[in-house]
């Protein structure tokens, strides 16, 4: 079974895209974030032109979380079971000031149980600035979520947590520690949050299987952040020994955040569990080399 997850920075923008993506690494399991749709906008009917079950939970204008699978979606929950999250559709009035912001009452978190493997797909608040209401928010959204593995799930059942997590669990997983000290993503109580996350059980696959530094899945938009791999590695797939124990493959689709139709600011990562999936290349063979040649003609 091949799990993937990607931040799409907008589905409905991104839809030409994630159709040609689903072609092109054919995964069994999608997890998705940011889809910046309401639950009655989600195209559900692309998703099973494409031969996929879609389970969609958002709130309008921001976040959004979704499962599309072509393996079955059983016993689904948002929002960890603490109920509905706030409308950000057409016509709906949200306050935006720092002192409202409450990451629990948005659209970040959804699962369901997908070829016997209970996966979530879960979109962390960014944070923005250290010390701020939305970096607090952030800290209390990854202990809830810690609360909700430890009141509901068992570390001995199969489990995927995938999703961006804005957190660039150590200094291989950013482009320059130095440049970033200090900042949210990488600031050490973020990291804290997702080692707790560990602590609990579960595994970090692609570290588990990729030693090298500079493998990223974000890169910003601004010109030549991507071409010259000035990026952070924020998104994740965690799983439980009982599933880490069948991963035999875990890669970043790196072509995926070039060219046209327009890409996300992420890459898919995708997880194969018992035996390889669809071959793509993912595109990091003779990168490192073109990354440094752009850095030198940068003067970084």
């Amino acid at each position: 079974m091949r799990i993937a997850t990607w931040n799409v920075n907008s589905l409905k923008a991104r839809l030409d895209k994630v159709e040609w993506w689903l072609g092109r690494a054919s995964p069994d399991v999608l997890l998705v974030q940011e889809t910046k749709l309401t639950d009655a906008d989600a195209p559900a009917l692309a998703f099973v032109a494409a031969g996929y079950e879609l389970l969609h939970h958002g709130e309008g204008r921001w976040n959004g979380v979704a499962i599309a699978s072509r393996v079955g979606i059983a016993e689904p929950m948002t929002n960890f079971g603490d109920g509905p999250v706030r409308d950000t559709g057409p016509g709906a009035t949200v306050s935006l000031a720092e002192e409202d912001t409450n990451p629990l009452d948005e659209a970040r978190m959804v699962s369901a149980v997908c070829g016997g493997v209970r996966v979530v797909s879960l979109y962390a608040p960014n944070g923005r600035v250290v010390g701020s209401p939305f970096y607090l928010g952030k800290l209390r959204w990854f202990e809830r979520l810690r609360r909700w593995l430890d009141e509901t799930m068992d570390p001995a059942e199969p489990l995927v947590l995938g999703g961006d997590l804005n957190v660039a669990p150590a200094d291989a997983d950013v482009w320059d520690p130095a440049a970033a000290h200090g900042g949210t993503h990488v600031s050490e109580p973020e990291r804290v949050a997702f080692r707790s996350l560990l602590d609990w059980g579960l595994v970090d696959t692609y570290r588990a299987h990729h030693a090298e530094p500079g493998r990223f899945t974000w890169w910003d938009y601004r010109a030549g952040n991507f071409q010259r791999n000035e990026g952070m590695r924020i998104d994740h797939l965690l799983a439980s020994a009982p599933v880490a124990e069948r991963v035999v493959a875990v890669e970043i689709d790196r072509e995926a955040r070039k060219g046209q139709p327009t890409p996300s600011d992420h890459a898919p990562l995708v997880m194969d569990l018992d035996a390889p999936g669809l071959g793509f290349d993912p595109g990091w063979a003779g990168a490192d080399e073109r990354f440094a040649a752009r850095r030198a003609a940068k003067g970084r």
